[in-house]
């Protein structure tokens, strides 16, 4: 049985998920959680989807609410590790260079989601599960990770998910064509990115699609909030700001 006490040192959104052995307990079906009171309320938001699907857009939007904090993406701890480019060389010699990279994503995503909460709503740019859902699952049936290398990082994304407290309250889908996508990405001039193939995106548009909307991989750590990122942006922020109470989970 779960005793209250387990729970006393949780922030508030990972009462509504917590993982033991692989399971997940959610926290209608524990009774024990019906007398944790006096938990301030603070919500975890992880905000998915392709590669130049419009992320960093609504991140800039949000990030205007005094009770909202946006984390982007550690590109600059990507670029330089101790002086190397790691997505650099992920994208030039993605079969070299997956498994490297990957394990540093991993622990990079848990660093940003740990981090002390300062205001009600954190919202992340990507997240762990997606690391390992998409990118990692991406990379091993495209063969650029072996059986072992993808064996190793589930290992290590299943402890990291027992031992952390990586819940998440919701879960925003930028739902895009990844050709869109990609002209985006060619737009951005990022060089890290000039490698990039039109048939990368397609792929990760398919494995998001299984994930989040057909389940395929197994349940999901919160709700989904599927927004179509293919408008322009001027009506891309109509819908956000028509959206945004669900989108906050109801925090503004």
């Amino acid at each position: 049985m779960f005793r209250v006490g387990n729970f006393r040192n949780l922030p508030y959104f990972c009462l509504q998920f917590y993982r033991k052995q692989d399971k997940i307990l959610h926290r209608k079906n524990c009774s024990a959680l019906k007398e944790v009171k006096n938990f301030p309320k603070q919500i975890m938001v992880s905000v998915e989807g392709n590669i130049g699907c419009g992320k960093t857009t609504l991140l800039n939007y949000f990030d205007q609410f005094d009770n909202v904090e946006t984390m982007q993406e550690p590109i600059e701890q990507w670029i330089n590790v101790d002086g190397h480019n790691s997505l650099e060389q992920l994208y030039q010699d993605p079969s070299r260079w997956s498994f490297t990279f990957n394990s540093h994503a991993l622990l990079t995503r848990v660093d940003l989601h740990t981090r002390p909460q300062t205001k009600t709503v954190r919202m992340l740019e990507r997240s762990v599960f997606s690391t390992y859902h998409c990118f990692i699952r991406n990379n091993f049936l495209s063969k650029d990770l072996n059986g072992l290398e993808f064996a190793v990082l589930k290992r290590w994304f299943q402890w990291l998910i027992q031992k952390h407290n990586l819940g998440l309250d919701q879960i925003v889908y930028l739902k895009a064509d990844p050709h869109l996508c990609f002209e985006r990405l060619k737009k951005r001039c990022r060089k890290e990115e000039d490698p990039v193939p039109v048939s990368l995106l397609e792929n990760l548009h398919k494995i998001h699609e299984e994930w989040l909307i057909k389940q395929s991989y197994g349940p999901l750590p919160a709700p989904v909030k599927v927004i179509d990122t293919n408008l322009h942006l001027e009506k891309l922020f109509n819908v956000y700001e028509e959206e945004k109470s669900q989108i906050l989970c109801r925090a503004l």
